[in-house]
């Protein structure tokens, strides 16, 4: 893995009346992410791992602690829309693409990558009757739930599909079917529930951004149980960057028919009473990228600015509480 020189890394966090604001983060050294879209952001480890995208691009590895991003391993072929899983310091790649729009094709396999070695791996076959991409991914005590996703890259065959995977052995449960169909969504873990939420029906050349799912559909894990929310998600949108913080659902960003700019708007739901509020938008709109939470912050980065392919961004932003108003890194 390529090291970066290592300086003070300093940022400047003004909180607003809300007690949170979005700030963008700059290395200390000057070093930036590659940029994409269709990626993956998640945190592994102590790192913020950005990975995949359209092309073949190496992983982008951000060190909070040193305020520095390391480059590391291309992926073996080009690799997208997925939404990266962490199991025991290693992110997953399920429910993925390969190719160029519109006829993308799923990945026949799972992916991982292992920061400490620097590698990717090719994992267990999916079973052929169960692949698709633009699926919604998380880790619930080990395991991968992905759900939704379409079969026929942005032509078509949306699924309703909900699954089980488990690293360690590749053995693939089947689970039942989400209320409805969906690619470009997100999959948020929290409290045993599984929050299926954005994403859209994409339906190339003529539909690919208009036919946006509002509803919000919820996946109870002990009692095999779907409930959709009363309170649909605000401001209906794909692309979404989506996480569990603070005890909220999260969405950041996306894309829909309605405008040319990708989303500042985040949004984040009560769990506890299934309502949304508005929360601080980001500082430069975006989607096809993924949200991380490290170190009690959570993060964005990447991503495209507009709807569709570009631009590619290759920023940081992270969204605190209770942080003084300007926090400074050590060196190494």
């Amino acid at each position: 893995m390529k090291q970066m020189s290592t300086m003070l890394f300093f940022w400047s966090l003004t909180f607003g009346a809300c007690g949170q604001e979005w700030h963008t983060v700059d290395s200390s050294d000057g070093s930036r992410p590659d940029a994409r879209h269709e990626s993956a952001f998640t945190a592994v480890g102590n790192f913020l791992v950005l990975a995949g995208g359209r092309g073949i691009k190496p992983v982008n590895l951000f060190d909070p602690q040193y305020g520095r991003w390391l480059t590391g391993a291309r992926t073996a072929m080009e690799l997208h829309h997925f939404q990266g899983v962490e199991v025991d310091g290693v992110l997953w790649a399920v429910g993925a693409f390969t190719g160029g729009y519109p006829d993308e094709t799923p990945l026949p396999h799972a992916w991982s990558y292992d920061p400490e070695g620097d590698r990717w791996r090719q994992g267990p076959a999916i079973p052929a009757d169960r692949r698709r991409g633009s699926a919604g991914a998380v880790a619930v005590d080990g395991q991968i739930y992905i759900a939704g996703g379409a079969t026929e890259g942005h032509r078509g065959g949306h699924v309703s599909w909900l699954d089980r995977f488990d690293p360690a052995t590749g053995a693939w449960l089947r689970l039942k079917d989400a209320p409805r169909p969906r690619d470009h969504a997100a999959l948020v873990a929290l409290d045993g529930k599984l929050y299926f939420v954005g994403g859209r029906l994409s339906m190339a050349p003529d539909n690919t951004f208009r036919a946006v799912v509002p509803e919000v559909d919820v996946y109870d894990i002990a009692s095999d149980t779907w409930t959709t929310l009363a309170q649909p998600l605000p401001n209906p949108r794909a692309g979404i960057a989506a996480a569990a913080y603070n005890g909220w659902v999260y969405v950041m960003g996306g894309e829909s028919g309605a405008t040319e700019a990708a989303f500042e708007t985040v949004d984040r739901l009560d769990v506890a009473t299934g309502t949304w509020q508005s929360a601080p938008p980001l500082r430069r709109g975006r989607h096809g990228t993924g949200a991380a939470v490290l170190d009690g912050q959570l993060w964005v980065a990447s991503g495209s600015g507009a709807r569709g392919g570009g631009p590619e961004l290759d920023d940081l932003e992270t969204l605190a509480e209770n942080v003084p108003g300007a926090v400074t890194l050590p060196s190494k």
